[in-house]
């Protein structure tokens, strides 16, 4: 498994609308390959920050599988009208759970 964590700014006053746009995507990651779960959390220093994170079985279900295919554009219509900027992503192994 592994976890993508994409660091995602908001324009002001848009979070609730991004937070509701997030919740209506699940269906969408649910029928995506290799997709285990997925947690929004906000900054509560910057408001506009969010960090989504999303557990995949592979790295390739989420960079090839997820991002080639409709339900990545669906993702996208969904919550890009409310972005401030591109988001960061990156992708990460566990390496202690304590």
């Amino acid at each position: 498994m592994i976890t993508e964590i994409a660091q995602i700014d908001v324009k002001p006053g848009s979070e609730k609308d991004f937070e509701a746009a997030v919740a209506r995507a699940e269906p969408i990651f649910k029928r995506c390959k290799g997709w285990q779960r997925f947690e929004l959390h906000r900054s509560i220093e910057k408001p506009s920050r969010y960090r989504l994170h999303i557990t995949w079985d592979t790295l390739e279900n989420h960079t090839i599988d997820f991002r080639g295919s409709e339900n990545f554009a669906e993702w996208r219509a969904l919550v890009g009208p409310h972005f401030a900027s591109p988001p960061e992503v990156e992708h990460t192994n566990t390496v202690a759970r304590f």
